[in-house]
């Protein structure tokens, strides 16, 4: 489950724009979701592998090139089925969450005022 929650949030920012591989690693940990390169390079190979994602190598003044990857339509169509998919998952959590405090929280206080 996790590796599916950390491909949709990798994807939700290369969504946004186009993204360096430390720039996602910076919004991850903004956001309490670390994540290691060793973690973050093959995930990224395998999506681009996959063809939803592609990337262009940017010259750098201070350093060697940079990769910057973006999503691919297919990548765009796999982003819309995980986002799909975690609606669904996060609403069954919320319904049996929310309900289930509700529903103990009535009979408490039912059984409380008898």
């Amino acid at each position: 489950m996790r590796k599916g929650v950390l491909e949709f949030c990798i994807l939700s920012i290369i969504k946004r724009s186009e993204a360096y591989p430390s720039d996602i690693i910076e919004e991850m940990k903004k956001a309490n979701l670390h994540i290691l390169e060793g973690t973050l390079y093959p995930l990224l190979t395998r999506l681009k592998n996959a063809d939803l994602l592609t990337y262009r190598w940017v010259e750098s003044t201070g350093g060697p090139p940079r990769k910057y990857f973006s999503m691919t339509d297919k990548g765009s169509d796999f982003y819309q089925e995980l986002e799909a998919t975690w609606n669904e998952m996060a609403n069954a959590v919320k319904h049996i969450t929310q309900n289930g405090h509700t529903e103990a929280t009535e009979e408490t206080t039912t059984n409380y005022n008898q």
